[in-house]
């Protein structure tokens, strides 16, 4: 850990680690109410106890095989209403750390996890502290299945599973920070609509027909693109809808 030096400008250059946590995303928060964090610092445990997912789900990792690390954020540049953004930068970065690695199979599934072919293999959560009309903080959670190989959930797969290869957990967190921040700079310096067009070019199932679920309703539809507040939006037929979190479910 003494060692780690990623080549970024600031995301990572001020790193806590911690043996083990109930959740990343909780010690940031905490250090956040303590005093000034600076922006960019990553707080990274080999043991997340209490790990979650979107909207309450439970990210659960073998410890010490996988990442799973927060990272303080303040983007102020950012309203209210344009908090999806940051989730397109945050995914694409942590796409193209991935990638080459594992090539074109690697999809981001919306609104951010990500997918080798039809498994997880990481997920993003987002939670935002807002001023006003902007975002004051943003606390990046981030798990990844990195050298684990036995899994519960038929869905999830690893690095290791996937390349037949073991990882330096280090080298890889550092490709990771180095991506995710290239690409916030680019949304903190206009780039908005250049990494919304990459994010839908690496969309999973994107403009392809496929079965969906809402509530006890399976329909077919075509993923065609993401609102500006992230509701999906899926041409059904002739109509189309946008869905929010939750409300839709990808089916086989």
């Amino acid at each position: 850990m003494n060692n780690f030096r990623p080549k970024t400008t600031f995301i990572g250059k001020k790193n806590i680690y911690l043996p083990t946590c109930q959740s990343t995303n909780d010690e940031a928060a905490l250090l956040l109410q303590q005093g000034a964090v600076a922006e960019g610092t990553v707080v990274i445990t080999d043991h997340q106890m209490a790990g979650r997912g979107q909207r309450g789900s439970n990210w659960q990792a073998a410890p010490g095989q996988n990442l799973t690390f927060s990272i303080v954020l303040r983007p102020a540049f950012l309203t209210a209403i344009e908090q999806f953004r940051l989730n397109i930068a945050v995914s694409l970065g942590v796409w193209a750390g991935l990638m080459p690695l594992l090539g074109k199979d690697l999809k981001i599934k919306w609104p951010n996890d990500l997918y080798y072919k039809n498994q997880k293999i990481g997920g993003i959560l987002i939670e935002n502290v807002l001023q006003s009309s902007r975002i004051e903080t943003a606390i990046i959670g981030i798990g990844l299945n990195v050298n684990q190989s036995d899994f519960t959930n038929p869905h999830a797969t690893s690095l290791r599973n996937i390349t037949q290869q073991m990882y330096d957990l280090w080298e890889v967190l550092a490709d990771l920070l180095l991506k995710i921040e290239e690409n916030y700079l680019l949304l903190r310096s206009g780039h908005y609509n250049r990494l919304k067009m990459r994010y839908l070019q690496n969309l999973y199932r994107y403009q392809e027909i496929h079965l969906f679920g809402q509530n006890d309703t399976v329909f077919e539809g075509m993923i065609i693109g993401v609102g500006e507040t992230g509701k999906l939006a899926v041409q059904i037929g002739n109509e189309l809808q946008h869905f929010d979190l939750k409300e839709i479910n990808y089916l086989v």
